[in-house]
């Protein structure tokens, strides 16, 4: 056999038979890739390693090595299955929990180990610029919490940037999850045991609600329970069971928490219909003082219960460049079908907007191109002045287009993908045009009130506290970015857990003030979105109409000052109710028709005729 020349070659070799021995499984085939580190089937993917072997490169690939090692051996993934809760937020906290149990399992045995772990997660936290956080709602809180049960297990100090991120957290954990966080020594070595103290300490921290079914429950008692439940309560249940897909029921909840300040969210989640509605006959109270003041321009009375854990953040900080790739091919692949629809949309649409673009002149001007034509009145008349031209602007070329995505639950599935397909349609087309784009997605942090939630409930619960829910704005592509540059971005969309609730409202005037804040003549307002905005926790303590009147209120602040076009398109459902410049759409087969004419109409110079093209029932005159 030929000797390698590669000096990391017998590195690598120690290092895949180091991992087979210490994951407990000989046949492991272990590959060096520039894909990100993992495990799939019977094969390990680790960092690769260059032929210069730098310090820090075989450090890392030593430290993903051995945290992946120790997955595979201390880690059943069916029983971990069969203990998984239902919500996005708590199986993010009771995978995080899951990952330190492994690690600090194996590190027992094996101290070297998990000090080459620490590499792995030191520089995971560096590149992620933990370090820099200043407040606890700018760090994931599973992440921060999988470093403290990491820390609780093994006594061991943290990487200074994931010792920065525990510690914004720790008094919040500390102070729900004590008594829980005391045990895990003690089940650290019984999966199962540790499982049920995840779920516990997901429930201290305010995710009960997404745990689902208690899979040690037997299913007769299960069935026994809910038909004395229904019983009791008849046809009242609680409105988190109306969305079905995106909430669980927890009927072990009202048994396992007895504390009385999770009783509070238990009334709050499962209570019954006469203390939901003693809530709504309470005599009017004067706001607490750490009230925020009124935030809407749109509507004075709108409120807001506490914005501290509010986020606008970019899409490319949210997932990692090589899951942004990874999510992009699936969109695209999602695209692929209708890559012919989508060119002939794209080439039908530029061919309408560059036709207005011919060149056009304002003659008899006093200074601008000599204008060789009159020269003959010139000629026969010295004493007639010599006349010039000057070509006439294109009014689309000053100008800029928001897109401003719904990034809401009821939008999985097919509707978010018709819904970034148009994006990247129109933003693509657009800027062949010279037409800069924005491109932006709404939706919360959390499902049913998040770290909002969670402060009204420790502040008593007072009445009608206004929104109530953590926002996540998330800019996909600032108008000054070439597409070129954010095209990954768009795949974000695709990410499981990343569409919750939707606040439209709030959305809509964010980004109606970010494009009032452009150096653009003309500014353009486009939302897609799927009907009206819902977020559970708010509607459940405020009026009904509470997050539709606000949007109804933005939307009229929009159209009265003028300053931004404003037009909806609606993926399966009609938003007209909402929105005077609308079109619906159920599928990207129809952008080539719809989508084309609306957008297009906007740029028509004859406002008569784009009128008529927008449907509008009057012409408005500025």
């Amino acid at each position: 056999m030929k000797k390698s020349d590669n000096p990391a070659d017998p590195f690598k070799k120690a290092l895949s038979e180091a991992t087979r021995a210490l994951a407990h499984d000989r046949d492991l085939n272990v590959t060096y890739s520039a894909d990100p580190a993992g495990v799939a089937g019977d094969t390990m993917r680790l960092p690769q390693i260059s032929r210069r072997m730098g310090r820090e490169e075989v450090l890392l690939a030593r430290g993903t090595a051995d945290a992946l090692a120790m997955r595979l051996r201390h880690h059943d993934a069916g029983l971990h299955s069969r203990y998984t809760p239902a919500g996005p937020m708590a199986r993010e906290l009771y995978e995080a929990m899951e990952t330190a149990r492994c690690e600090a399992l194996g590190a027992r045995d094996m101290p070297g180990a998990l000090s080459n772990i620490d590499v792995k997660i030191g520089a995971e936290a560096d590149k992620k610029g933990y370090a820099q956080i200043k407040a606890p709602a700018d760090a994931p809180l599973s992440v921060a919490a999988g470093y403290i049960l990491r820390q609780a297990a093994t006594g061991r100090a943290l990487p200074p940037g994931a010792q920065h991120v525990a510690d914004l957290w720790r008094p919040f954990v500390e102070s729900q999850a004590s008594g829980a966080l005391a045990d895990v020594n003690r089940a650290l070595a019984d999966q199962a045991e540790f499982a049920r103290l995840s779920r516990r300490i997901i429930t201290d921290l305010g995710y009960g609600d997404q745990l689902g079914e208690d899979p040690d429950q037997p299913q007769d008692d299960d069935a026994e329970d809910n038909a004395e439940q229904d019983e009791e309560s008849g046809d009242s249940q609680s409105q988190d069971e109306e969305d079905g897909e995106d909430s669980e029921a927890s009927p072990e909840r009202s048994q396992e928490q007895t504390q009385d300040e999770r009783q509070a969210q238990v009334s709050m989640d499962e209570g019954s219909e006469d203390e939901m509605s003693d809530e709504a006959e309470m005599p009017d109270q004067d706001s607490p003082p750490d009230m925020p003041p009124p935030v809407s321009e749109a509507s004075p009375d709108y409120r807001i219960f506490a914005q501290t854990w509010d986020e606008e953040i970019r899409a490319e900080d949210l997932a990692d460049p090589a899951e942004l790739e990874r999510l992009r091919a699936y969109l695209d692949k999602q695209l692929e079908p209708l890559r012919g629809a989508v060119s002939r949309l794209a080439n039908k649409l530029q061919r309408r907007l560059q036709a207005q673009q011919n060149r056009s002149w304002e003659f008899d001007k006093e200074e601008g191109v000599l204008d060789a034509g009159r020269l003959a009145r010139v000629v026969a008349n010295p004493t007639t002045p010599l006349s010039f031209k000057v070509e006439k602007d294109t009014e689309f070329r000053d100008t800029v287009v928001t897109l401003l995505i719904d990034n809401s639950g009821s939008m999985r599935g097919r509707p978010i993908s018709i819904a970034a397909i148009c994006a990247d349609v129109l933003a693509r087309t657009l800027e062949r045009c010279n037409v800069k784009v924005e491109i932006l997605g709404f939706t919360t942090r959390a499902w049913k009130g998040g770290q909002s939630r969670e402060a009204w409930l420790a502040a008593g619960r007072p009445a009608q506290p206004g929104r109530l829910n953590d926002l996540r704005h998330i800019i996909y592509k600032s108008a000054d970015a070439p597409w070129r540059r954010v095209r990954p971005n768009l795949g974000l969309m695709m990410k499981e857990g990343l569409l919750k609730e939707n606040i439209d409202g709030e959305a809509l005037e964010w980004a109606h003030k970010r494009l009032t804040r452009r150096a653009e003549a003309r500014k353009i307002l486009m939302v897609i979105s799927d009907g009206a905005p819902v977020d559970d926790s708010t509607l459940s303590v405020n009026p009904a109409n509470f997050l539709e009147r606000h949007l109804r209120d933005v939307i009229a602040m929009v159209e009265k000052r003028r300053a931004v076009e404003l037009l909806a398109i609606g993926i399966g459902h009609d938003v007209t109710r909402y929105y005077e410049r609308a079109v619906t759409i159920t599928d990207a087969e129809q952008l080539a028709g719809a989508i084309t004419e609306q957008l297009a109409a906007l740029f028509d110079s004859d406002p008569r005729k784009r009128a008529r093209v927008l449907g509008m029932a009057s012409i408005r005159r500025g």
